[in-house]
């Protein structure tokens, strides 16, 4: 049984302790730590059997009974929490993005070599089932070779304020994901991002020095194209598709919905929204994300989502970044130099 400390009691650190408690058989969170942990969480933790609650996350590192973390603290903290871990010898699983910042990265990336230790990063929709169709079917040669990889994200609603002035843009926020999405599903690599966005949906984000509406192509080292359109606002629900048109066909999914049930009437044809929550769409994804993190460590396999693919959606969301405020196509080079 492999024992578990998650560092960072929010959102997503419940969530991963949650799945873990119900879907994942081979390990136990032993302990979790937030610095702003109290009362609530604590009792929290004890209802989901977690032992030890710490406000200081040292803790869990000095533990030598904990083979490996979950990396779920603020995004600024990510790197050098994950510096240490490797050097305490702790198989780490981190939250996307590994930093902001790729020398940072990078310093992880020798750290972990270093110290021989599993590093997988957090790019849940991987582990998605309509996505993973979509990249078994591109790998079986059923479609040919990739020429259009198109990928939708649109959030049903903006993130507050305070997130968005910290979040690092809508590039390095939310469209990571799918830079990751065009990597996974296309299996080939982004040479050159030209990205054009703008302020549609809430002024204070703009006001905030970010954008909220985007479409990104891609030119990839296969020769294939990728498109990606974001909005933080879509009325209808989480919007989440994606298409592989190829030589010999596409493949393509749409979003889940509660049901697939589809009303005819005289007054029209009606079908569910979709799953209006990211937790709702990708929990499933979550718990399967770490079943293989928990398989690589007690297998001594490679994990399936490693520190550089932590490291290439960051550079090509440098690069989008650096296209809006340039108008202009931007290479991967540019920023990897």
């Amino acid at each position: 049984m492999i024992k578990l400390g998650i560092i960072g009691a929010g959102r997503i650190g419940k969530v991963h302790a949650e799945s873990i408690n119900k879907y994942v058989v081979d390990a136990e969170v032993k302990s979790i730590a937030d610095p702003f942990m109290n009362e609530e969480i604590s009792k929290w933790a004890e209802n989901m059997g977690i032992k030890n609650t710490y406000k200081d996350y040292k803790e869990i590192l000095n533990d030598t009974e904990i083979d490996a973390v979950l990396v779920c603290s603020s995004t600024d903290t990510h790197s050098q929490i994950s510096i240490e871990a490797a050097r305490a010898g702790k198989h780490i699983f981190c939250e996307k993005p590994i930093d902001h910042d790729v020398e940072k990265i990078k310093e992880v990336l020798r750290e972990v070599e270093k110290a021989g230790v599993k590093y997988q990063v957090g790019f849940n929709r991987r582990f998605d089932h309509n996505f993973r169709a979509i990249k078994e079917t591109v790998q079986s040669g059923k479609i040919g070779a990739p020429h259009i990889i198109k990928v939708t994200s649109r959030d049903p609603e903006a993130p507050p304020i305070d997130y968005v002035r910290v979040s690092g843009g809508m590039f390095l926020d939310m469209t990571i994901h799918d830079f990751d999405m065009i990597r996974f599903l296309s299996g080939s690599e982004v040479e050159e991002v030209y990205a054009m966005g703008n302020v549609l949906v809430d002024p204070a984000i703009g006001e905030a020095g970010d954008i909220d509406t985007a479409i990104v192509t891609l030119k990839l080292a296969n020769g294939a194209l990728g498109v990606i359109d974001n909005s933080r606002q879509a009325a209808y629900g989480y919007d989440q598709r994606a298409e592989v048109f190829g030589s010999k066909g596409s493949v393509a999914v749409t979003n889940d919905t509660g049901s697939r049930a589809v009303i005819s009437t005289q007054e029209g044809v009606a079908a569910e929204k979709p799953l209006h929550f990211f937790l709702e769409r990708y929990m499933q994804a979550y718990a399967e994300e770490i079943k293989e993190f928990i398989a690589a460590v007690v297998n001594d396999t490679e994990v399936p989502v490693n520190a550089l693919d932590g490291l290439k959606p960051v550079l090509i969301g440098l690069a989008a970044k650096k296209s809006i405020q340039e108008g202009r196509p931007v290479k991967i080079s540019e920023i990897e130099m």
